[in-house]
């Protein structure tokens, strides 16, 4: 059996080198992109366990509370509970990484007692 040569013209080849480099780059971008969309979804989900947090541990007397969420040597949520007119205001930054989310609610007294949260009765209600 004899080898069989395939002879391709410069211009061929620089065409198909050109194409291969595209498909590559648009494959790595979209890796990089899932990774970074993992890494904020991770950060977000953090900030969502430090909004529970924050809800399941509304002050009786204070006006605020700060608290992080660390575990493993890592921090995972920096949360804020203030007493608002008529409600509360619970904002929380997650981490994962080098990312960051905040999320930030506002609920009032009633909703919460509806929801079954434990809400202050010493002057909570009133402002």
């Amino acid at each position: 059996m004899g080898l069989v040569k395939i002879r391709f013209k410069k211009e061929e080849n620089m065409k198909a080198l050109l194409v291969l480099s595209i498909i590559l780059s648009l494959q790595l971008g979209l890796n990089a992109q899932s990774k970074s969309d993992s890494d904020i979804d991770v950060a977000y989900q953090n900030a969502k366990k430090g909004i529970y947090w924050g809800l399941s541990n509304i002050p009786g007397k204070k006006s605020s509370l700060d608290n992080d969420l660390i575990g493993e040597d890592k921090l995972y949520a920096s949360v804020k509970v203030s007493k608002e007119v008529q409600g509360v205001k619970v904002s929380s930054k997650g981490y994962y990484n080098t990312n960051e989310v905040e999320i930030t609610i506002y609920r009032s007294y009633e909703s919460l007692k509806a929801e079954g949260y434990n809400v202050p009765s010493s002057g909570w209600g009133e402002n």
